[in-house]
This record gives structure tokens, sequence and C-alpha cells, in this order.
């Protein structure tokens, strides 16, 4: 997904702006490998990172050992949108709900496996919300990127995973993937007949993968400017509206300032979910 909305908004600067925009991607680590590259590039305006809540969220609040900072080694230029995971299974496991896969999962402790782009990504911690708020064991298998894992679960080398809906809409539709819920607040307009987790059962469950631009720390604050109001216009094209809606995306915008706040106060929200539900990843 998130090269999806990469290409899509690059093509959207490179027509407003005039220059050529290079979509690099660098898997691996939960997106950390790629978020170390941008904290370390030259903040001369020519590196934009695509980061996301695994790297400037789930990870600061874990206190993972990251070899960048996830506050000073950034400068904000402004927030794209969020969207929910979808909950999906190998088709062949005898579970057709949440409380299906819950009650199975009990009577099989360790048995079954769930996949994710990689320890400390949004996916792990949606996964280990799941399993503590249903007092369940399921083990985790960290892939390189969530591509990876789904790839495993058609062929029926894993269970299941969290996954980004627009790569595995396709995949849900032709039955090669069963979705059992989403989880977010709201039903995903692209899966309609798809429960949330919390209408599923699972009180007070709210996930969502946020996207938002930054630039490394010292680059211009004109720089900045242009490439938040580029942002800005982009989000507003149909193109891309229809590419966000595809993959279940809701667009926000917004201020580099606005999206300066909301990564602290998502790290704080992160840090109270861990502790209460007394998740530790090893």
């Amino acid at each position: 997904a998130t090269d999806i909305v990469s290409r899509v908004m690059a093509q959207k600067f490179s027509t407003k702006l005039g220059q050529q925009f290079v979509v690099e991607n660098r898997a691996g680590a939960s997106g950390n490998l790629g978020a170390d590259v941008v904290a370390k590039a030259a903040p001369d305006g020519y590196t934009i990172g695509l980061i996301t809540a695994s790297t400037h969220g789930v990870a600061p609040a874990l206190g993972t050992k990251l070899p960048y900072d996830p506050i000073n080694d950034f400068k904000p230029v402004g927030m794209i949108g969020a969207a929910p995971y979808v909950l999906v299974l190998y088709p062949g496991i005898a579970a057709k709900s949440v409380s299906e896969l819950t009650a199975l999962a009990k009577t099989q402790p360790g048995k079954l496996t769930y996949g994710s782009a990689g320890l400390a990504s949004l996916a792990h911690l949606a996964a280990a919300l799941f399993t503590s708020d249903m007092g369940i064991d399921i083990t985790h298998v960290p892939y390189k990127s969530s591509a990876q894992s789904s790839i495993d679960i058609i062929a029926g080398r894993l269970d299941m995973q969290f996954a980004t809906v627009g790569p595995t809409l396709a995949n849900i539709r032709d039955g090669t993937l069963r979705a059992l819920a989403t989880t977010g607040k709201k039903r995903v307009s692209s899966l309609p007949e798809v429960p949330t987790m919390m209408e599923a059962g699972v009180k007070d469950y709210d996930v969502a993968l946020w996207l938002a631009y930054e630039m490394p720390a010292g680059t211009p604050d004109d720089i900045v400017r242009i490439l938040n109001e580029a942002t800005n216009r982009a989000l507003q094209s149909e193109r891309v509206k229809r590419v966000m809606v595809d993959n279940a995306y809701f667009v926000s915008g917004g201020t580099p300032e606005a999206l300066g706040q909301a990564f602290d106060k998502q790290i704080s929200e992160f840090t109270e979910i861990m502790k209460a539900g007394a998740i530790k990843f090893e």
C-alpha cells in the first residue's frame, strides 16, 4: 500500500513542480531501514520520505533502539491519510468469524501462526493487541514485507495476518484469502460486508496505519512549504482520491505543524496501549 500511494503522489508532484520524482523502496525492519535513509540524507530538499505509524509511532513507543531519532532527525511535511487493516486467514482454517477464530486458537495454544511486516510494525501491534484482548496465544512470524507473508498465507504455509486492504482486496474477492474483520472504527467501503473488530466483539479495538511525508532535519522551511502545498493539492485530485479509497485510506492532509503534534500524540497513545495490555515485544 505504501508503494502504491507513493507512486501516485510522486506523479502529481512531478506534474506540479516540474521535477522528476523517483520512488525508491527500502523494505525491512518494519520500515525503519527506509526511515534511516531519510534521516541521514542531505537536507537539500531532494529527499522526501514516506513514514508510517510503525516508524514514528510503534517503534518509539516500545523504546526500540533505533538508528535515528524519530523527532529530532526529521522535519514534518504533511499527513497523507490513514487506513485500517483487515484480518485475513488461509481459507483452509476452520473459522469464518472472529469468535470462531478465537475459539479455535484457545483449543490450540501457540499452534496457529500470523505474519507481519516485521517486529514492532503496526501490523505486529495490531495482532498483539488482538491476542491480548481475546486471551489467546498465536505464534508471530515476522517477514520483510506484508506482501511476502500474504503469498505464504495463500499457499497455506502461514495461517493469518493483519494486512493492508488494497494489495489483498483481489485475493479476498477471489477467495484465496478469507477476510474476518477490519480494524478501524468504520467499515471499509470496498469491503462493506466485512465487520469491524468492534462489531465482531473486540471491545474498543481501533488500529489504523497512517502515512505521512517528512524530510531530513535542517531542510529549509521554504522547501518544506512547497512540498506541503504539493501534498495537499495532490490529495485533492480525483486520481489520488480514487487510489486512496481503493486502498481503504481516509485522506487527511494538513500543515507540517499539525503533523509534528500528531507524532507526539501517537507515541504517547501507543505507549499507554502497550502498558494497559501488558504488551512486550521480544
